[in-house]
């Protein structure tokens, strides 16, 4: 029989070695968010380079990652960490991105630019998933760039993927396709404007209701002048606020879609109460704009980092074969968007 010391110490060497088995998991935990942190400081550094400012720091650390995994293939060492970067680092990025929008501005200055918003984003889902069925285009990317299109583009992907249970992969797919499709439309919108006729304050309202990013609105709306940066802006960021009840409709949508099966319950967005409560506190509290500033830099970061963890999980093939369809399906919705948007502007 064994004494009790011989027990006491193999009890012991038992601890020490779950502890050490921790430790380990913990490290590869770690150094997954680090791999994705360094890739996004990367995205984020090149994005300030010609060529590159055009795609955005989250579209060029995507495509750092899918490189990557071409070449090296998907890190299964640190797995862990990078799923944690995909998932929840992804929502505490949403949240963060609420200090960005002001709500006192939309509802004071924007509630007559909500209704055209509102329009935009049913209108943008509704083609672009009339174009996916007679296509034969896959339906959950195909909804993804939908909503990317109506709503705010990569960050209205990110916020409702996880209510969609969508896959890594065609989130990651559909940002950069949302963001290649918004940056040509951006130029698009630049050369024609001076052959549309437009008043500069006409022309900001349709860049605000109709492009893809916020980044894409600023773009095109800047050269033409401040009145026409400042309403653009403005629609814009209605499209925004608007993103807090469709993700409620989708999660509903979801519950009801999913009645009867355990795998698809669909968990509370609480990640949008913290939006909704960033917006408000960005809003209504005397936040010294230094502190804004970082803590829109961070949310851009974070979100940047979630992409890359996304963004290992792309497979160019699935690229070449299953994301065609669903870009043109987007791509014919957002032309029939810019004109229906033109032709309400000029009634």
């Amino acid at each position: 029989m064994k004494s009790d010391s011989d027990s006491s110490l193999q009890a012991q060497a038992v601890s020490f070695q779950l502890l050490f088995s921790k430790k380990r998991i913990n490290w590869k935990w770690f150094g997954g968010i680090a791999f994705t942190c360094v890739i996004a400081a990367i995205g984020m550094s090149l994005a300030g380079l010609p060529f590159f400012d055009r795609l955005g720091s989250m579209v060029t650390a995507i495509l750092i990652a899918v490189v990557y995994r071409q070449f090296f293939g998907y890190p299964e060492a640190i797995q862990s960490g990078i799923q944690f970067s995909a998932k929840k680092i992804l929502r505490y990025a949403i949240v963060l991105f609420g200090f960005k929008l002001n709500i006192d501005t939309i509802l004071h200055n924007g509630l007559g630019l909500l209704a055209r918003d509102a329009i935009t984003i049913v209108f943008a889902i509704g083609f672009t998933m009339l174009f996916a069925r007679l296509l034969k285009a896959d339906r959950s990317m195909s909804l993804l760039l939908g909503i990317g299109t109506g709503v705010c583009g990569a960050a209205a992907i990110a916020a409702v993927s996880p209510i969609l249970k969508a896959k890594g992969e065609d989130t990651a797919i559909t940002v950069g396709i949302i963001a290649l499709m918004g940056t040509i439309f951006t130029i698009v919108y630049t050369i024609l404007f001076p052959y549309l006729h437009l008043k500069p304050l006409q022309y900001g309202i349709w860049s605000g209701i109709s492009l893809h990013e916020i980044a894409h609105v600023a773009a095109a709306a800047a050269p033409v002048g401040q009145q026409a940066l400042a309403i653009a802006l403005l629609a814009k960021l209605g499209r925004v606020l608007l993103l807090v009840p469709l993700s409620f409709i989708l999660t509903a949508w979801m519950k009801r879609k999913g009645s009867g099966s355990e795998q698809a319950k669909v968990e509370f967005p609480w990640f949008l109460v913290g939006f909704v409560v960033t917006s408000i506190l960005g809003t209504y509290l005397p936040i010294p704009k230094p502190v804004m500033q970082h803590l829109g830099d961070f949310s851009s970061f974070l979100l940047t980092a979630a992409m890359v963890g996304l963004g290992l999980n792309v497979s160019l093939q699935v690229l070449r074969t299953k994301a065609f369809k669903p870009l043109l399906a987007m791509f014919f919705a957002s032309i029939l968007l810019s004109a229906f948007t033109y032709i309400t502007i000029l009634l």
